[in-house]
C-alpha cells in the first residue's frame, strides 16, 4: 500500500509524516501537527487496519518528534530511533533491517543535518528524512538538508549523500522526504539516483544554501 502523508493538511510547520500500512504498519516520523494521532486513526480505519505497530524516527528535531508522545499514547506503538529518547523502545543502527509496511528497508546512518539522522533504503522506496529532498525553498529537483545551524556539518552531510548513493538499489524509484514533495521516477523525467546526484553536486559546491537567511 502506498504511504499516506498524514500531515498533509497541517497548518503549522511540520515534517512529512508517512503512514505505511502492511505486515508491520509503520509511521515514519510523527511531526508537529496537533491531532496527528487522529489523522493516523482515520487513515488506519480507511485501510481497515486496527492499530499502529511502530514509529520509526529519522531524527529528533522537533518538527519530526513534536507529537510523538500523542501518537504513542494513542496507539501504544513501538518507537525505533538511532539516539536515546524517553519513548524509544529499540535502537536503530547502521545496517539494521527494519520492515516499513511490507518492505524491508536498510537503516543507513546519515548525519550532517542531525547527528542522529538515519535514512531507510528499500528496494522500492527511500525514506530520506531531511538529508535529501526533492524540492524546498532553496532548490527544485534535488536539494539537501540545511547545515548552517549549531551541531550540523556540510562535510558529514556530503558523506551521507554519497553513502545513500552507494547503498541505493537500482530498483528504488520513489523518495519520501521529510519536507517538500514526494518524488516518483515514474512521474518524473529522471531516475531517483539522478535526483540524489544533483543534490550531492549542489551540496559539494559548499555555498550557503540560504544566502539571504
Amino acid at each position: 500500500m502506498e504511504p499516506i502523508t498524514v500531515t498533509a493538511d497541517a497548518e503549522e510547520f511540520t515534517c512529512n509524516a508517512y503512514l505505511v500500512v502492511g505486515d508491520e504498519t509503520t509511521l515514519v516520523d510523527a511531526g508537529t501537527m496537533p491531532g496527528v494521532e487522529d489523522a493516523v486513526a482515520d487513515a488506519l480505519a480507511d485501510a481497515g487496519v486496527d492499530g499502529l505497530d511502530r514509529v520509526v524516527i529519522t531524527h529528533q528535531h522537533r518538527d519530526h518528534v513534536g507529537e510523538l508522545g500523542a501518537v504513542v499514547e494513542r496507539f501504544d506503538a513501538e518507537v525505533l530511533a538511532y539516539a536515546d529518547h524517553p519513548l524509544r523502545d529499540a535502537a536503530l543502527g547502521d545496517g539494521d533491517e527494519v520492515v516499513v509496511g511490507d518492505e524491508s528497508c536498510e537503516v543507513v546512518y546519515t548525519p550532517g543535518h542531525a547527528d542522529d539522522h538515519v535514512s531507510l533504503v528499500g528496494a522500492e522506496r527511500l525514506y530520506s528524512g531531511d538529508v535529501v529532498v526533492y524540492n524546498d525553498g532553496a532548490f527544485d529537483d534535488g536539494s539537501f538538508g540545511r547545515t548552517d545551524m549549531a551541531g550540523q556539518s556540510r562535510e558529514r552531510l556530503i558523506e551521507s549523500l554519497r553513502e545513500i548513493l552507494d547503498r541505493l538499489p537500482d530498483s528504488t524509484d520513489a523518495m519520501f522526504p521529510g519536507h517538500g514533495d514526494i518524488y516518483r521516477a515514474v512521474d518524473g523525467p529522471e531516475t531517483l539516483r539522478e535526483v540524489i546526484e544533483r543534490a550531492t553536486e549542489r551540496a559539494e559546491r559548499r555555498e550557503p544554501k540560504y544566502p539571504d537567511g
